[in-house]
């Protein structure tokens, strides 16, 4: 556990909507939303897209939200 608490925030270039933007997310948080993309069989970048169409907050804290939320759905 204490690996996973000192996870450190990192870059990462998107394209949404043919546009690159940059969300700065922590690893695990990242290897999630990729779990979650593959277990719904659809690209990374379509899972951001959607999730950015939703989101009422800041894109970073967006994907933190939705992988919190699919946790708490299981």
């Amino acid at each position: 556990m204490a690996d996973i608490l000192s996870s450190k925030v990192i870059k990462r270039s998107v394209t949404i909507a043919g546009h690159t933007t940059s969300v700065s997310i922590e690893e695990p948080f990242w290897e999630a939303l990729k779990r979650l993309a593959m277990v719904q069989k659809r690209p990374l970048a379509n899972l951001i897209a959607d999730i950015d169409e939703r989101r009422g907050t800041n894109l970073s804290s967006a994907l933190r939200l939705y992988v919190l939320d699919a946790l708490q759905s299981e």
